[in-house]
């Protein structure tokens, strides 16, 4: 098991394995035997950035059992899901900033994210393991009242994509288990979500071998596998930890 990070130290960005308080400092591409330089740093001494750099995010809507129930949703004959681009993706620490344009409630969801180590065109469900580089904690953050907004259409696009709206790390964890983990949300210290990956309908791997079908995942990309019960609206000045045993701790403050 590695925890990969990326980091930003006097202007310069790097990434390594975290173990402990300490980087092992690595070169070369990430999903492509990096290679260690033998120089280490200081946790404390840089400020830790996104641990990858998404393409694009794949988020899914209804894919656990106990919120679907809550909510009175069927099953899903295949996976359900939105986009999530560049520019809305969030460093642990940042601050969550609420859109100019809006002014409606704001909400949190705790979320898994598999990460793409491995380009993904039409993959077999067998092939699709080999794919995955590892998993990372994810705020899904949404507008939630622009959703159905407008009675025509309905806007996951917008809602979605503000700037800061998708915050992911702190680290890429390889060599786990993704459906022994259980995904907690925090709100200002309170818990308001725990649930476990074994509930969803469409577990990592599916997910990669049915999405690669319609798109092609690349290196980076992650695909955010859903929320469950719990999930919320956040105020200003909010704190949010989204806590995945074996990963690590997801912070970020609402501006």
């Amino acid at each position: 098991m590695e925890h990969w990070v990326r980091f930003e130290q006097g202007g310069s960005t790097g990434f390594g394995i975290l173990s402990g308080d300490t980087i092992a400092v690595h070169e070369g591409d990430l999903f492509n035997h990096p290679r260690a330089t033998g120089k280490t740093v200081a946790l404390g001494a840089v400020r830790l950035l996104a641990p990858v750099q998404p393409t694009k995010m794949v988020a899914l809507w209804n894919n656990f059992k106990a919120n679907a129930a809550k909510l009175g949703l069927p099953q899903p004959a295949e996976p359900l899901y939105f986009i999530k681009i560049p520019t809305c993706f969030l460093e642990p620490g940042g601050l969550i900033q609420r859109p100019k344009s809006y002014a409606g409630k704001v909400a949190f969801e705790g979320e898994l994210g598999v990460v793409i180590g491995k380009a993904a065109r039409a993959v077999s469900e067998a092939e699709a393991a080999g794919c995955i580089f590892g998993y990372t904690c994810v705020n899904d953050i949404a507008a939630a009242e622009l959703l159905k907004k407008d009675s025509t259409f309905d806007q996951w696009s917008r809602a979605k994509n503000f700037d800061t709206f998708g915050a992911i790390g702190p680290a890429v964890v390889t060599g786990i288990d993704p459906n022994k983990l259980v995904i907690k949300t925090l709100l200002d210290g309170t818990e308001r979500q725990n649930y476990p990956v074994s509930d969803c309908f469409f577990p990592p791997v599916k997910l990669v071998h049915l999405i690669s079908q319609d798109m092609t995942l690349l290196p980076g990309d992650i695909i955010s596998i859903g929320t469950s019960v719990g999930s919320g609206s956040m105020k200003p000045g909010a704190k949010v930890e989204v806590r995945i045993e074996g990963i690590g701790s997801l912070h970020n403050t609402m501006q």
